[in-house]
């Protein structure tokens, strides 16, 4: 049973989340079902506003920054395979899946090795979670961006909303995902305390789906008892990793920018993993050595990458391209054979190297030799691989205490990815409950 301790203290104002993502969704579902009555803020739409905005986008419109792939309800996960893996070892795990469950994803969650609801069936399980909150006395608004910190005697007072309005609160979960960038400058300027974090970046490959069952299964490839072919690997060499992430079985790489002038990709996939291509991130590790030491350095680095993509792609959100043939040669050509890419809007070769320092590049090609010894397949010829995966985790941690307070400011929570405490949906979503936990520690319900 789940009834986490419920602190003594009035609390004079309604607890404040910022960010509708895995951590502030739990967040709030764990305050809503307690009493507490959370105002939740999200930056973004709701799911329905948001899959119109990202499907007008994919289909060669307008990007909307602030309703995309990273920003709105559900997080950025919302547009993923929804994987339910995780390796931090808490028991509130057990818990987020079976909340998953009864919130619409499919039964076997609770018992596969390795979970996964899927991006169609996830949307519903977002939005009937935010209706359970909504039953339970908590208030979401949608298209509310947090631009401000009212600190009063070095505790949090309130905030201050996209509008210019107020909002009095004394206690602030904040959980704005990996790719708030404006978030994070705005909660420097008001003197919240940051430290570079160590991220990834690199490619996504894409490979025959059937070819990679065949490497995988032999003679079985194709069963219908089996399950679609996965794969994870990684190599360390010279101090550095480059391994695979975010393997997506019969899924589609996607547009996943959320600034004008930049390129990022992501991978996507069904419940039913039923397309033609696998997909993953192939990334390589970074941290202060290759970025800078500042608070935002690693922020200036992805977007280093993310502009050189855009201006290889030719302008429009077209990402640059490149068969692991050409790849490993050095040649900047797109030879399409069996992989077709499935990147849209479109894709233009280019020479992939080209847009990282050396290091990073000689470890992706370490890695795909590698790789390929491992599972025959994955550096095919006409492996297609498209750039570029910048947006693999937090490159910043905000710091707090013990008590999960803010270092510096009493009353903020920093909570999930974005504040540099989680890598994916069910370890977000878990410091999403523990954020609500520290809030119900020290406080009672709100009104009582």
């Amino acid at each position: 049973r789940y009834d986490p301790p419920v602190g003594v203290e009035c609390l004079p104002h309604r607890p404040v989340i910022a960010g509708f993502g895995p951590a502030g969704m739990f967040a709030g579902l764990v305050l809503a079902r307690h009493g507490y009555r959370p105002l939740i803020v999200e930056r973004g739409g709701d799911i329905d506003e948001r899959v119109k905005a990202v499907s007008g986008f994919w289909q060669g419109g307008a990007l909307d920054t602030g309703c995309n792939v990273q920003f709105g309800e559900g997080g950025a996960g919302t547009f993923s395979d929804g994987k339910l893996t995780t390796r931090i070892n808490d028991p509130r795990c057990e818990l987020i899946l079976e909340e998953f469950a009864a919130f619409g994803a499919p039964k076997d969650i609770l018992r596969a090795a390795r979970p996964h609801i899927g991006t169609y069936l996830l949307r519903g399980v977002v939005r009937a979670l935010r209706e359970e909150i909504l039953a339970c006395g908590g208030e979401v608004r949608f298209r509310t961006a947090v631009t401000g910190l009212c600190i009063r005697g070095g505790c949090i007072g309130g905030v201050t909303l996209g509008d210019g309005s107020q909002i009095a609160c004394d206690a602030l979960i904040f959980a704005p995902g990996h790719s708030a960038r404006d978030s994070f400058s705005m909660l420097l300027k008001n003197g919240v305390a940051f430290a570079p974090k160590p991220f990834s970046v690199g490619l996504r490959i894409e490979q025959l789906q059937s070819e990679i069952e065949k490497s995988l299964y032999g003679d079985y490839a194709g069963h219908p008892a089996l399950p679609r072919g996965e794969y994870r690997f990684s190599l360390r060499s010279s101090g550095r990793a480059v391994y695979t992430f975010c393997m997506c079985p019969g899924g589609e790489v996607v547009a996943a920018a959320s600034e004008e002038g930049g390129v990022v990709t992501n991978g996507m996939s069904e419940y039913s993993r039923a397309g033609k291509n696998a997909n993953s991130a192939l990334v390589v590790s970074v941290d202060s050595t290759d970025f800078g030491s500042g608070a935002l350095d690693g922020v200036l680095f992805q977007q280093r990458l993310e502009r050189a993509a855009f201006a290889a792609g030719g302008g429009n959100f077209h990402a640059p391209a490149q068969t692991v043939g050409g790849f490993l040669q050095d040649r900047a050509v797109l030879e399409i054979g069996r992989v077709e890419p499935t990147y849209i809007p479109g894709v233009a070769a280019a020479n992939l190297k080209a847009l990282f320092p050396r290091q990073i590049g000689s470890m992706l090609a370490q890695g795909l030799a590698a790789f390929d010894r491992k599972l025959a397949g994955f550096a095919a010829k006409d492996a297609v691989l498209t750039g570029v995966e910048t947006r693999t985790s937090s490159p910043v941690r905000i710091l707090r205490g013990e008590g999960l307070e803010d270092v510096g400011i009493g009353g903020l929570y920093p909570a999930g990815e974005g504040a540099g405490y989680a890598g994916g949906i069910m370890s977000a979503a878990a410091d999403g409950m523990r954020a609500a936990e520290a809030v119900m520690a020290r406080y009672r319900p709100f009104g009582e």
